[in-house]
């Protein structure tokens, strides 16, 4: 492959910056304080910022020179994280790592929504194909191929571009949770699925079979294929926001070839918020046990409060560690629930920061209420779903230092 001349010289370029900021021995020190936090130790609180949707106005596509969407795809890559060092300065831990993914297609269920969006990254609308009980029949576990050859060159390239600045090492098949109902809800829709739980119970339940013995399946091809990675490493994000930074991962009876129990995973289940935890004990979680048994470190919920789940959670899913609390979740029940037993990550309202006017001081003070709350847990502070800061880069970096000025004064 031709790389252009000054493609090659910004990548190098970026890249030396990453390598730079990474032989700083503070960020040893963060990753080491990570080990601790993620022990249940006393480090903390930890603050991190993700910003998202928001990347798109903090470094923008048309900052980019690379014309290839792989180089481009590393180009923007090295771009944020030199933004994260130079304006974010949150406690996410800068390495020399650049992990190249495997290319791995995954097929459908046999049926596929169709989504009717009025642009690429608001809202959309969506019609569910699954309409009455015959069309299970249509439904199939979902086809995995690993593209080794593509795999290989990409990791070539990257050490031909980088090898010499940056770790270059290949990374693991990526999804983003094993929770189910994220698929379920655009195979039959989501007011449909509450109507299921009375009108066609069994029915609901053949269908998280179905996606439990498909996420099965993933899983099984991807270690069989060699192409699952571990995540404990200082720049692994795991969950819904975090850093895997672990030493009690790999197993300890781990030779090299990664399995499921020497990983993170996250599991959640945001589409069930109006579900009472009666139905959500009944339908989502005996689905979701069986996958999160198989992980060495589980990460629990993102965006739905689990105010009334924190118990059978604790109770059943073995391994729990992180546990997400949202902006609506009661965080008096959570403090009680989770301290000294897994992670209390917190997720304040990202509006505070991201509205046309910023609310600084009700950002100061439902962070000092949450750490009041909170005390004797071990806390981290993270800012995400961030999808706009009204075209003002500094915004972010001002929530970090506000935060923890206030978790100072615990």
């Amino acid at each position: 492959m031709t790389i252009a001349g000054n493609e090659r010289d910004t990548l190098r370029r970026l890249a030396s910056r990453v390598a730079e900021a990474a032989a700083d021995p503070a960020q040893t020190h963060v990753a080491d304080l990570w080990r601790r936090f993620n022990r249940l130790d006393a480090a903390g609180p930890m603050v991190l910022a993700f910003p998202e949707g928001g990347w798109r106005e903090l470094v923008p596509e048309s900052l980019c020179v690379c014309s290839d969407p792989v180089l481009r795809q590393w180009e923007h890559h090295l771009r944020c994280t030199v933004f994260r060092i130079n304006q974010i300065g949150d406690d996410w831990p800068i390495t020399r790592r650049l992990s190249v993914r495997p290319v791995v297609r995954v097929g459908d269920f046999g049926l596929q929504e169709r989504r009717d969006r009025t642009d690429e990254v608001g809202s959309f609308h969506w019609d569910p194909p699954v309409k009455t009980e015959a069309d299970f029949d249509k439904l199939h576990i979902r086809s995995v191929e690993v593209d080794r050859a593509e795999t290989e060159r990409r990791l070539a390239l990257a050490g031909d571009l980088f090898g010499d600045l940056l770790d270059v090492r290949p990374g693991g098949m990526l999804w983003w949770t094993v929770g189910l109902t994220q698929d379920l809800v655009f195979l039959r829709g989501l007011d449909q699925i509450m109507f299921d739980m009375y009108d066609r119970p069994e029915f609901l339940h053949r269908l998280m079979a179905l996606l439990r013995d498909d996420m099965m399946h993933l899983i099984d091809v991807c270690q069989e294929a060699g192409v699952l990675s571990l995540n404990n490493g200082p720049d692994d994000y795991v969950g819904s926001g975090g850093v895997g930074c672990t030493d009690e991962l790999p197993a300890a009876d781990f030779d090299g070839v990664v399995r499921p129990r020497d990983m993170w995973c996250l599991a959640e289940s945001q589409e069930t918020v109006g579900v009472g935890p009666d139905q959500f004990a009944e339908f989502i979680l005996p689905y979701q046990l069986p996958l999160m048994r198989r992980f060495g470190l589980v990460c629990y919920g993102c965006c739905e409060p689990l105010d009334k789940r924190f118990d059978m959670l604790l109770e059943h899913v073995p391994h729990l560690r992180r546990a997400s609390v949202s902006p609506w979740c009661d965080r008096e029940t959570a403090a009680a629930k989770l301290r000294g037993r897994a992670i209390f990550s917190w997720k304040p309202n990202p509006a505070l920061v991201c509205a046309p006017v910023p609310a600084w001081d009700e950002v100061e003070r439902v962070t000092r209420d949450t750490l009041r709350i909170a005390k004797g847990c071990c806390v981290e502070m993270i800012l995400k779903d961030t999808h706009t800061f009204c075209n003002d880069p500094t915004r972010i970096g001002r929530w970090v230092r506000t935060v923890r000025r206030i978790a100072e004064e615990f």
